[in-house]
């Protein structure tokens, strides 16, 4: 669990790409700046941790490229102490950069595989969610709503109306909806049964996985 200068340096490397790429949230391009990316990567793909990629862990599923972690999290206007949930755990880089932002993250994880070994390493990296669960993300967690915000981190068919029940008034909902490429969307509670919508253009995701169980 190795974070070198030479990490460092590419991670510097990194921010400045995202920035290019337009991300303008200091708060988000400072978390990138400071989470160490290779840590959450097969050793095999070491090289390539601070590439702007996304690139295969375990259970066939992917750790995100930078930019679309940065580009998600920018649309949720993070604020220290927000209360967030997070759909789809996976490697828990995304997971760490809510952290890092201040947030009282709450995170689904499908895949048993992922969620046990997540579980474990983010705390030994300082990374502590509020909980984590192995669990069905169409279904959200309602017992901890609402949430200032939710971010899906897996391309959804369709919106999961849980979803959009469990944000609070004002709280933001950042979901890729597609099958085969999905459309970034933003979903703002402005009342009980009124939401309004912006789409942001294409991104690939894995798909969401609903509850084979």
């Amino acid at each position: 669990m190795k974070d070198t200068f030479k990490h460092k340096g590419l991670r510097q490397q990194l921010v400045n790409t995202v920035k290019s790429k337009g991300i303008k949230d200091e708060k988000v391009l400072k978390a990138i700046g400071k989470i160490p990316r290779h840590l959450f990567m097969d050793s095999s793909f070491l090289d390539h941790s601070y590439q702007d990629k996304a690139f295969p862990i375990a259970a066939d599923q992917t750790i995100s490229q930078p930019f679309t972690v940065a580009f998600q999290t920018e649309l949720l206007q993070i604020k220290p102490n927000d209360k967030i949930l997070e759909i789809g755990t996976g490697s828990g880089y995304q997971t760490a950069v809510l952290c890092e932002m201040g947030a009282r993250v709450y995170s689904i994880e499908r895949q048993n595989e992922l969620f046990k070994k997540t579980s474990k390493f983010l705390p030994k990296l300082g990374y502590r969610a509020k909980k984590l669960v192995f669990g069905d993300g169409y279904i959200g967690l309602k017992e901890e709503a609402p949430f200032d915000g939710i971010i899906v981190t897996a391309g959804a068919p369709f919106v999961p109306k849980p979803l959009l029940s469990q944000l609070k008034i004002g709280g933001r909902l950042v979901i890729p909806v597609g099958d085969d490429v999905q459309i970034m969307t933003l979903f703002i509670r402005k009342g009980p049964k009124e939401f309004e919508q912006h789409e942001y253009g294409e991104f690939r995701f894995v798909p969401l996985l609903g509850d084979k169980n």
